[in-house]
Order: C-alpha cells, then sequence, then structure tokens
C-alpha cells in the first residue's frame, strides 16, 4: 500500500504513556487506511492498516482481547 504521508498531521494515540514509553501516533484524514508510527522516531517509517483491521486492533485493546505481557 503507497500512501504519501508527507503531509499528514499525526497525534499522539490516547493509548500511549505519558512517561514517554510505549508511544504511538496516528495520522487523521486518510481514507480507508490507518496510518501509525512510533512517535519516539518521528522521522522512521509508519505503517498503514488498512481501516478495518485497525479498527480490529483498537477493538480489541478496549475489549481486553490483547494480553499486555
Amino acid at each position: 500500500m503507497d500512501v504519501d504521508l508527507t503531509d499528514a498531521s499525526w497525534r499522539k494515540s490516547s493509548y500511549s504513556s505519558a512517561n514517554g514509553g510505549a508511544c504511538v501516533e496516528v495520522a487523521e484524514g486518510f481514507t480507508g487506511v490507518q496510518p501509525v508510527r512510533d512517535s519516539k522516531d518521528p522521522s522512521g517509517p509508519a505503517l498503514v492498516f488498512s481501516a478495518t483491521a485497525w479498527q480490529s486492533f483498537v477493538t480489541a485493546v478496549r475489549t481486553g482481547e490483547l494480553d499486555a505481557r
């Protein structure tokens, strides 16, 4: 999936910790996809998930389906 993220506006996920640990940023405004990156490495690579896959992941996190080991 080739998505131009040059002008993406990133925001830190509300699930990221405040102490600078596991921080994830997402970019809004992309139809059908959800770009995600590590906030500690903003010039590094970003992952682009289908909107359906991202929503499934978020739902699994919210419902506790994923174990945080």
